[in-house]
């Protein structure tokens, strides 16, 4: 087939029962352009693109590649069509190796010695757009940006032409997204076009040339990045301007609430996690952890949630000490919890809004009496948390897999803080979402402190923890590099200690 030159989609509608997710899109792109696709979480951008690449059927609209139209009934329509994506969470087999992910699917290698031919395929890549990666070496011993690397490498072995990106440095370190960045500036020169998903609006500024803005399924605005501003695109997106800073009020930390002294906490492999880490969270403040992911944060949250049990030391909650404690005795106690892994843990994908609005709180008055759940008080108590909130969903019986990722997090961040807890630990809360729903979360974290609440929030977003923290530790390799206030952090002082230096 030949390349693509040109791509339309042309009045595109897609609905999902009662959500409609997509409502007359028009959108083209053209070789050698790099078009950036930017919405709220739920703006029916990754909808969209799963159309492009086949995953979905559209309602109603037509797709022309070169002028012609084209319809896509699956992936390997798309992919001899010239057109790869690369999602999210990456399509990859842990256990196989870059080359046997690259091979699988793979239609061009020979019957004999098929390996020899994709290597080869793999280095020719490589040296071409500066991808460079061990194709013997195993998918769970990359790192985020080299797994990514494989991605495109697959994409290009197929002969894409239009890379389709979805969130693609929401798994990178600042060094990963530049090396990236450098890639496709490689791929646009030879003639390739992609089409970047993202709600990161320094991000899109800085990769692309065309910018269209998806707003609640809608087209709201198109523009050539040149004619636009950060400010204008956020108006775009959520039809105003973005806080550069939150209001906080001048309280004093109170009495202490969590009380961690001389913890050690194995991770799943048996190796030491968490390494004689004391600290202590009062009432009225916010403590915020910094960090590379990956240094012990996710066993300390499941160490306090009671997910993990530790090899030594105390963590007491209130005076009282949490020991062999499970996650229901800490809910008892007061602690909260915002997952880092929403999807996976903190809601059940197939249930209604309205049970995982009490998941943790079924068994208790007034939603349960006598052994039977009232669904009328469950289902006012969910429409208080959508209003509350702000959730944006059809009705409390929409099931929650059918809500985008910011909603989600709105409804378990409304869970969390509406059963007035003493400590809500908050991991990660603002990842993937888009800069509105990233401002109300931050908001709404912020209104618990001034209301006498603690919070522990782990975050790898230096602005968000400058922007809402009392205090930040730096914790690297299990322990903690030393503690800053506001009036002795900054960018390069955190980030010599997330790199192992002692403040």
């Amino acid at each position: 087939m030949a390349r693509i030159q040109s791509l339309e989609m042309r009045g595109i509608s897609k609905s999902f029962l009662e959500v409609k997710a997509n409502r007359d899109i028009n959108l083209s792109i053209h070789a050698g352009e790099i078009l950036g696709l930017l919405g709220e979480n739920g703006a029916g951008k990754t909808t969209l693109m799963n159309i492009l690449y086949g995953l979905y059927l559209p309602d109603e609209g037509d797709i022309l590649v070169n002028g012609e139209p084209i319809r896509l009934r699956g992936p390997k329509d798309s992919m001899r069509a010239g057109i790869g994506m690369i999602h999210q969470h990456f399509m990859l087999v842990d256990k196989h190796t870059v080359l046997e992910n690259i091979a699988l699917g793979f239609d061009e290698a020979p019957f004999f010695f098929p390996h020899r031919a994709i290597r080869k395929k793999i280095e020719q890549l490589s040296d071409q757009y500066g991808l460079r990666i061990n194709p013997d070496k195993p998918v769970w011993n990359l790192s985020a940006g080299e797994q990514q690397r494989v991605e495109i490498i697959k994409a290009l072995s197929r002969n894409a032409d239009l890379l389709i990106m979805d969130e693609p440095t929401s798994v990178l370190t600042p060094q990963e997204a530049d090396e990236l960045f450098e890639i496709l500036r490689k791929m646009i020169l030879q003639g390739h076009s992609v089409i970047l998903i993202s709600h990161k609006l320094e991000e899109i500024m800085s990769i692309c040339d065309r910018v269209m803005v998806l707003r609640k399924g809608c087209l709201s605005g198109e523009a050539s990045i040149e004619d636009v501003d950060k400010g204008k695109l956020a108006e775009m997106m959520i039809g105003r301007q973005i806080a550069a800073a939150y209001d906080k009020a001048d309280v004093k930390p109170g009495g202490t609430v969590l009380d961690i002294q001389d913890l050690h906490v194995d991770s799943d492999r048996g190796l030491p996690a968490v390494r004689g880490l004391s600290v202590q969270i009062h009432s009225s403040e916010i403590l915020g952890i910094a960090g590379v992911s990956g240094n012990g944060q996710q066993e300390l949250v499941e160490t306090i949630t009671g997910l993990r049990q530790p090899l030594k030391g105390s963590v007491t909650m209130m005076g009282q000490p949490l020991k062999h404690v499970n996650a229901r005795d800490a809910h008892t106690l007061g602690i909260t919890h915002v997952p880092e892994e929403r999807i996976k843990f903190g809601i059940v994908p197939n249930l209604p809004l309205y049970e995982n609005s009490v998941l943790k709180q079924h068994r208790d008055a007034p939603y349960s009496s006598w052994l039977r759940m009232d669904y009328p008080v469950i289902k006012n108590h969910a429409g208080d948390l959508v209003n509350s909130f702000q959730v944006d969903t059809p009705s409390v019986n929409a099931r929650m897999k059918n809500l985008s990722g910011g909603n989600i997090q709105k409804l378990i961040l409304g869970r969390e803080i509406s059963s007035g807890p003493n400590l809500l630990i908050a991991a990660h809360p603002t990842y993937g979402l888009d800069v509105g729903a990233a401002e109300y979360v931050r908001k709404q974290i912020i209104a618990l402190r001034d209301k006498g609440g603690s919070v522990l929030l782990v975050s790898e977003d230096l602005d968000e923890l400058f922007m809402v923290c009392d205090r930040i530790a730096v914790m690297f390799e299990g322990e903690f590099m030393g503690e800053l206030t506001p009036d002795t952090w900054t960018i390069e002082k955190i980030g010599l200690m997330m790199a192992g230096s002692h403040g």
